[in-house]
């Protein structure tokens, strides 16, 4: 009994120092999210070790144990009608609420695409097919949400073609008629990697010289915007922080551009964007975070620019500076071109500063831009609105989404 009572103890010990993250004070449910964090990093690492044994791609396994656990926790559905379809050979569904069917106006839409590290989840998976549905609803909006194929089988620029292809096919005249959409009042939209191929895509629309329509704005939320610097400060401050951190984000992107596992270290340490890769220097300026971040976000974090690196890394990945694929990176001409928009932050997040980064070269270059920060909320918490995963940061964060996006569109 008492040897029992001692591996009991020993285990519970192990066990809250696995769950245990020193987290800010702000943030209002600690323990929910420390226990969320853990179980996705449990996930994370038996998805790994599947991968080490010949059970399948992590990435794949991962998609996996996501889709089991949503099934878990769906929500019932709301009151709208879905439409699985087909633009120009991409799948999108469409969400339109009951009340536009049954009106011979025309409606607001919203061009939806999803995050995940290029690598996870989909339209129809509990978590977005609800988020839409509540988009729908409550702002009487036609939502378009864009199935793009993902990582392993497929990588960059593959995601952004998806979705450029599907947009075009949707902006014709008869498909918005189709849909009863006005042309004038189109918004493109996404969260983490979605926000990232939203304002890609935003910035492809914005230079088409033949398209008939274009975006009124874009709202991206906790967009990842570039993979040129991986110690911007809220890289430096958040390394531990849960949901994503630096290496699961860095990993992220070696395989959306299906390189090798053996840069990742590098890269951390900023060695692919270091003082002597010539092909670097070019960017520098439109990622210098000493000058495009408000000094209570600066802190007293240090620029971190190696003297020397390995120039190897931008050769074998050379779309590590391509602006489609790091949004941040495109030059002020373009960033001319862009719509009224909204870059919403989060504190405990490694991506802040690169919202924040995109927001001050957008304001530079003449674009209205709302700031939405949240000091209390982490990433990915949008999303968590449905039991077990329903924190206060997910429905505060979406309500002021939404209430953006119903004045604005």
């Amino acid at each position: 009994m008492k040897s029992a009572l001692v591996l009991l103890a020993g285990w519970l010990a192990l066990t809250a120092y696995y769950v245990y993250l020193p987290l800010p004070s702000t943030v209002s449910e600690p323990w929910p999210l420390m226990m969320l964090d853990a179980t996705f990093r449990v996930v994370q690492q038996s998805s790994n070790l599947g991968h080490y044994i010949g059970l399948g791609h992590h990435a794949k396994l991962l998609n996996s144990w996501i889709g089991w656990l949503e099934n878990l926790t769906m929500p019932s559905a709301l009151p709208v009608k879905i439409t699985d379809t087909i633009f120009d050979g991409v799948e999108v569904r469409v969400y339109q609420s009951h009340a536009q069917l049954s009106q011979k106006t025309l409606h607001r839409s919203i061009i939806y695409i999803h995050g995940g590290g290029w690598a996870l989840l989909n339209t129809k998976g509990g978590y977005y097919n609800h988020f839409c549905e509540v988009m729908a609803e409550s702002l009487d909006a036609v939502v378009v949400s864009i199935n793009y194929r993902l990582v392993p089988d497929f990588y960059f620029p593959a995601q952004f073609d998806d979705i450029l292809r599907a947009t075009k096919h949707f902006l014709l005249p008869d498909v918005l008629a189709q849909y009863s959409v006005d042309p004038a009042r189109i918004a493109v939209s996404g969260d983490s990697a979605g926000g990232n191929l939203a304002a890609a895509l935003c910035q492809e629309i914005s230079q088409e010289e033949n398209m008939t329509n274009r975006f009124k704005l874009q709202a991206l939320i906790y967009p990842v915007l570039q993979p040129f610097d991986f110690n911007t400060p809220s890289y430096q401050q958040n390394k531990f922080s849960p949901i994503l951190t630096p290496s699961v984000m860095v990993e992220f992107w070696v395989e959306y551009f299906n390189g090798s596992y053996d840069f990742v270290q590098s890269m951390l340490m900023n060695n692919h964007t270091s003082l002597d890769v010539s092909e670097a220097n070019f960017f520098r300026d439109r990622l210098d975070w000493t000058f495009l971040l408000p000094s209570r976000f600066r802190k007293n974090y240090k620029l971190i620019a190696p003297t020397t690196g390995k120039p190897e890394i931008i050769q074998n990945i050379p779309a590590l500076l391509d602006a489609r694929a790091g949004p941040l990176l495109a030059d002020k001409e373009l960033l001319r071109l862009q719509p009224k928009t909204y870059i919403m932050t989060c504190e405990i997040d490694i991506l802040r500063d690169d919202g924040l980064m995109y927001a001050k070269r957008l304001e530079k270059a003449g674009v209205e831009v709302t700031i939405d920060h949240f000091e209390d909320c982490f990433h990915g918490c949008m999303l968590f609105t449905v039991w077990p995963l329903n924190f206060s940061a997910g429905f505060h964060t979406r309500n002021s989404y939404l209430k953006w996006l119903n004045e604005s569109l």
